[in-house]
């Protein structure tokens, strides 16, 4: 059984930073990519990072690469998303998700997600 357990979210200023951590157990990852959205209210699921596991093949969305950054320890199970310069429309419930079939072109789409974590608010004040 598949656990991904999401932290370090939280309520920050404009322009400050958080590192997102996701621990991930259960299995063997090797072979799974990982990947972070965020969901605002009233707004859809939003795709923002992935990264493969394996070879550390890291993609990120538009509209946050610069910011964001994933990144993992394998030794660790974790993967993190660190984030800057933050926004207040970076507000929202940040969630971490893993699958065994991932691909560029359905990165984007929840339902290419099998696994996902409950979740961590993220906060940015003005």
């Amino acid at each position: 059984q598949v656990q991904l357990v999401e932290s370090g979210g939280g309520l920050v200023q404009t322009g400050g930073s958080l590192r997102l951590s996701c621990a991930a157990s259960g299995r063997t990852f090797s072979g799974y990519a990982m990947g972070w959205f965020r969901q605002a209210p009233g707004k859809e699921r939003e795709f923002l990072a992935a990264i493969t596991w394996t070879a550390g093949t890291k993609n990120h969305a538009d509209s946050v690469k610069g910011r964001f950054t994933i990144s993992k320890d394998n030794a660790k199970n974790t993967v993190y998303l660190q984030m800057n310069s933050l926004k207040p429309e970076d507000t929202a419930v940040y969630y971490c998700a893993a699958d065994s079939r991932f691909t560029i072109a359905t990165m984007r789409d929840l339902v290419a997600w099998a696994y996902w974590g409950q979740g961590t608010q993220v906060t940015i004040s003005s």
